[in-house]
């Protein structure tokens, strides 16, 4: 495996790899994404965000100042060249063992530098009878980083949510799953584009899909 490493000492021959992380307990995530504040710069109101960025020191996770979230036109056509601003996770989220191993296991796993700088953004899909939640509301893209993780921490009463990942955007996916609690997806940007089809409520009631998205670099600023 070839290793390009300029200045993160990132290695870009990664393609993508689907894991259970066996290790993290998934209940212990659930209850912060009870109070996430809705994302105000996608309408519907159906996606609740939240984001903060770290860096990997030894074992421990060192937590970076505050920034705005920022992609090009090239990279998002409905919020590019918009800087964006969410709430910080929540300081008793990122306290717990379990948060500190997931992002560990994003980190190792693509084989990051130590001092890369890592976004995490935690994301509620909420969709209703009559109103479908959309978790990729630009279609499918590529965020414009080079590694993305995809953490499943829950789906509750919804169908569809299946993540794609393509070679080109016409193109068949050369990935179709859906994402169980517990699963991480790892993904090199540079090689791949993605989307996750929208969900809908399997039964009567409201639906949610959980999700943490890590990207490196964080694409903050």
């Amino acid at each position: 495996m070839k290793t390009s490493l300029g200045t993160t000492g990132l290695d870009y021959a990664f393609l993508f790899t689907l894991r259970k992380v066996k290790s993290l307990n998934v209940e212990d995530l659930k209850p912060f994404f009870e109070n996430l504040p809705v994302d105000p710069y996608i309408q519907g109101k159906y996606r609740s965000r939240r984001l903060s960025r770290f860096y990997v020191s030894g074992n421990e996770l060192v937590k970076l100042p505050h920034g705005y979230f920022a992609q090009s036109k090239e990279y998002n056509p409905l919020l590019g060249n918009v800087n964006r601003e969410y709430a910080e996770l929540d300081d008793e989220l990122i306290k717990l063992d379990t948060f500190k191993r997931m992002v560990l296991a994003f980190s190792d796993s693509c084989k990051l530098h130590p001092e890369a700088e890592i976004g995490v953004h935690q994301i509620r899909i909420t969709c209703y009878p009559h109103n479908y939640g959309n978790p990729a509301p630009e279609g499918i893209h590529r965020d414009g980083t080079d590694f993305v993780g995809i953490f499943a921490v829950d789906r509750h009463n919804i169908e569809g949510g299946e993540t794609h990942l393509y070679k080109a955007k016409k193109q068949k996916p050369v990935f179709s799953q859906i994402l169980n609690p517990g699963e991480l997806l790892l993904v090199n940007d540079n090689e791949f584009f993605h989307f996750t089809t929208p969900i809908k409520p399997a039964s009567e009631g409201i639906g949610t899909r959980d999700v943490f998205v890590l990207t490196c670099p964080s694409l903050l600023t």
